[in-house]
């Protein structure tokens, strides 16, 4: 087998030729897997497949050898993202190591797989990618699926070790609203982010100055795979985002923005963190500002309108996760 060498900050890392290499035109193409590679027996070997789907789906039909991650319970165990010890009894339970090659996969265009992808890389995991396309790119190439549940091994230990560098709490981001280098981007709808859409949130808008550029528009809605590298820089360019800027990205949930965090990395971005806990904070909070934009602030639109939304007398209502 080949073996190519990939230089990263402060490290080497190797990376075998099953598919794991930067490919096409992106700048890190590493970050993604196309079903057809995964699908080589020596992929197969090497790499712990996570299925983010739910169990029901699961046990219905999986790609052989996968692992079910119970996606609602890693979202809400998540919190302020402080519990060291007990993520790593949970990331080992699932077989994985510190040295452990992962691929995530979902059936919801990567919006979940992405937010395993996060987690797992705030905790230090270091090779963690999402399968390009999920579940409905591998059934589309008639690969083979499997019934029976993968029998999970374990790993010794997990080393869980926060990345704050990859993470923005709430005071950061009041900060960060001061800092120009850096940018914010809302992967929320458009409804959301002009605050026609308040979800079960006690205020709608925006955060002042964030350049909006919906999740959706990243994924090629007929093929479910990332969209080119081309495509993204187009988008991302129109919206005022700037791949060279430090950048902090939110939604509703840490979801979303999961999925924004990924794009950008993988168009190149150096320095990205996933607002986690995002609107459902933001939008609770009295000491945060809150701006309602006419229109979309990509790169020729207001950002937003200079006075703030108006507080909602009314309780705060349940948050929708």
């Amino acid at each position: 087998m080949k073996i190519a060498i990939w230089a990263a900050p402060a490290c080497l890392v190797l990376i075998a030729a099953v598919g794991c290499a930067p490919s096409g035109a992106y700048p890190r193409g590493d970050l993604l897997l196309e079903p057809a590679e995964l699908a080589k027996p020596a992929a197969m070997k090497q790499l712990v497949i996570l299925d983010a789907r739910s169990r029901d789906e699961y046990d219905k039909e999986h790609i052989p050898g996968a692992i079910p991650v119970d996606f609602d319970v890693w979202k809400s165990a998540f919190g302020q993202g402080t519990d060291a010890e007990g993520w790593g009894k949970r990331i080992a339970e699932t077989g994985i190591g510190g040295q452990s090659k992962v691929v995530i996969y979902d059936a919801k265009d990567s919006v979940d797989a992405a937010r395993i992808w996060w987690i797992l890389r705030y905790w230090g995991l270091r090779d963690a990618r999402l399968l390009n396309g999920g579940w409905q790119a591998w059934t589309a190439a008639k690969l083979p699926t499997a019934t029976e549940a993968t029998a999970v091994k374990p790993a010794a230990s997990f080393q869980a070790t926060p990345a704050p560098a990859r993470m923005a709490t709430k005071q950061q981001m009041l900060d960060l609203l001061k800092e120009q280098p850096w940018q914010i981007v809302d992967a929320r709808s458009n409804d959301e982010y002009c605050g026609i859409d308040k979800k079960n949130n006690k205020r709608g808008g925006a955060m002042p100055g964030a350049k909006h550029l919906d999740w959706v528009d990243l994924i090629d809605k007929s093929t479910h795979r990332f969209k080119p590298a081309p495509e993204l820089h187009k988008l991302f360019s129109q919206a005022g985002i700037a791949l060279d800027r430090p950048t902090a990205s939110y939604c509703q949930s840490g979801g979303r923005a999961s999925v924004m965090a990924f794009a950008l990395e993988l168009m190149g971005a150096k320095d990205v963190r996933n607002y986690y806990q995002s609107w459902q904070e933001w939008s609770a909070a009295d000491d945060t500002p809150i701006l309602t934009p006419d229109t979309p602030a990509g790169k020729d639109a207001p950002a937003a309108k200079d006075k703030p939304a108006e507080k909602d007398k009314t309780p705060p209502a349940e948050k929708k996760a």
